[in-house]
């Protein structure tokens, strides 16, 4: 899971709900401090176990760019309603109610960015063609479902553990046989420790079995995705240990897409490199919006 390095919400961020017409969003938005927004929105969604706090060590940078910045959790996760229907969180259904949440915003077009199982969501965003969007950042993600043997062994006990009793009994209990020691021996300060067990117990645990199902069987639209002309980066850790890096460009190039490899980052660039993430990220962003902002 991303593990956010602090919880302390930077100048410029606030909390917020964002109603739309497939329900609410809990959201981090940031503003510049400083200077107006002068560019365009931009809208961030997590992965399968994470959330919005995933991005708070870019949030200030970006905002300071220029724009508004939209973190959000997923519907069913953590602070997000979600759905009664087991199939709402497929990635179908989530990337609509992305769309619905760019709409929402009421600011227009928007750059939309997902991480990890978060980029499978939203390449649905994309290709359901309902969102009005700028451009689209793959980060930590790849073209179907999840390769790794780690990460499958993960998907596949989470579903095994609770797919028969998916209550939030069942969730805590698999917090405390799996999940706490592990986040303890790595050293995580109490409040950090604290989120993370809060924030897992308060997903849906529905959701994450569906979510679990589909991070382990999402087939390749790349093709699809390709022929939708829109400005593309695909971002990812050099050590990335989800999706092998050489998948991820293979995928790049396939979509011609531009291309950024973070140093010494692995699966959650965003927190293990915020600077040099949202560096790449502002870059592209203003570039992708040059010709309308000179038109």
């Amino acid at each position: 899971m991303s593990t956010p390095r602090f919880l302390e919400l930077p100048p410029g961020v606030g909390r917020a709900d964002i109603t739309t017409g497939m329900g609410t969003f809990a959201a981090l938005r940031a503003l510049p401090t400083s200077g107006g927004c002068e560019h365009r929105p931009a809208v961030l969604v997590p992965g399968l176990t994470g959330s919005k706090e995933d991005f708070i060590g870019l949030l200030q940078t970006l905002a300071q760019a220029g724009r508004q910045v939209v973190a959000v959790d997923l519907p069913g996760q953590y602070e997000s309603p979600g759905p009664d229907d087991f199939e709402g969180y497929g990635t179908a259904w989530l990337g609509r109610s992305v769309a619905a949440l760019t709409a929402a915003l009421g600011e227009g077009p928007v750059h939309l960015l997902g991480h990890s199982y978060g980029g499978l969501v939203t390449r649905e965003t994309v290709l359901s063609g309902e969102a009005a969007l700028l451009s689209f950042t793959l980060m930590s993600s790849g073209p179907a479902a999840v390769p790794s043997q780690g990460r499958v062994d993960d998907a596949q006990r989470l579903i095994g553990y609770l797919g028969g009793d998916p209550t939030p009994e069942r969730l805590a209990q698999m917090w405390e046989r799996f999940l706490d020691g592990p986040a303890r021996s790595s050293g995580l300060a109490e409040d950090i420790l604290a989120f993370l067990r809060t924030r897992m117990v308060r997903n849906s645990p529905r959701g994450l079995v569906r979510m679990c199902e589909e991070i382990l069987s999402a087939g390749d639209r790349t093709a699809e995705l390709a022929a939708t002309d829109l400005p593309m980066m695909v971002l990812y850790g050099e050590n990335d240990d989800a999706w092998p890096p050489d998948l991820q460009a293979a995928m790049a190039d396939k979509l011609s897409a531009r291309k950024v490899v973070v140093p010494g980052a692995a699966h959650s660039p965003n927190v293990e490199a915020p600077e040099t993430t949202a560096t790449a990220l502002t870059r592209f962003w203003n570039t992708v919006e040059t010709p309308v902002r000179e038109g």
